[in-house]
């Protein structure tokens, strides 16, 4: 099923792709991904060993580290995942917790969403009256935001056609079970305080976020996205 969201992924990034065909590759790549979480879900809790709790590291990069890091959040979350973020020189090691096979599925999510933000903050016009890095900023908090709302529909679609009536209970317990492994981990996590951004991106963040591809390949450990610039 991952190889079928690659290749969707690799359709939908042709040049010579219309944008009615992007469109289209995307909602299924996105049905698909939800589907393997869901599959591999239902498959764990007949064999747990098939999808054991896990965690890994994940390094971002300036620049805009801490937009990244919201991206990364947002694409972990409603994948039953979650995510500590630690300062690590001019940007962060964000330490995800989840089962295996989500901690792939937002890895995978979360390369492809990079470069694709990247060619997006590319071809985004910065008003002539306002610093290119607050706009830039809030241009990534609207993608991250709508990427967002975007995996929480695809999970809840998948869910609802799963066919198993246990399915959400089964969802369930695997979140509480990756919430206990990050309290071990973690025992006196805090909080970090809401961000306040003055640009006006948000916007157009959003509108590239609703276009962008929901599917990916590899994993984003060491190096700045593309065409994103200070």
């Amino acid at each position: 099923m991952l190889s079928k969201v690659r290749k969707l992924l690799a359709q939908a990034e042709d040049a010579a792709c219309t944008p009615a065909e992007a469109a289209a590759f995307t909602a299924k790549a996105t049905e698909l991904i939800a589907r393997y979480g869901v599959d591999r879900a239902l498959l764990a809790a007949r064999d747990p060993a098939t999808d054991p709790v896990g965690d890994r590291v994940v390094d971002v990069v300036a620049p805009y580290a801490r937009d990244k890091a919201g991206l990364l959040a947002a694409v972990a979350d409603p994948l039953r995942c979650r995510c500590v973020r630690r300062r690590q020189g001019a940007g962060f090691a964000m330490h995800l917790f989840g089962f295996a096979s989500d901690l792939e599925r937002v890895e995978l999510l979360f390369t492809s969403l990079l470069v694709q933000a990247a060619h997006g903050l590319a071809g985004a016009v910065v008003p002539a009256e306002e610093h290119p890095a607050a706009f830039r900023r809030t241009w990534l908090a609207g993608f991250a935001h709508v990427i967002g709302d975007r995996l929480r529909a695809a999970e809840a679609a998948a869910v609802a056609s799963s066919g198993a009536s246990s399915t959400a209970l089964v969802l369930a317990d695997r979140s509480d079970r990756v919430r206990l492994r990050l309290a071990e981990v973690y025992p006196r996590l805090r909080t970090a305080a809401p961000r306040r951004l003055a640009g006006t991106g948000f916007g157009s963040g959003v509108a590239a976020g609703r276009r962008a591809d929901l599917g990916g390949t590899g994993v984003a450990t060491g190096e700045a996205a593309p065409g994103i610039t200070r």
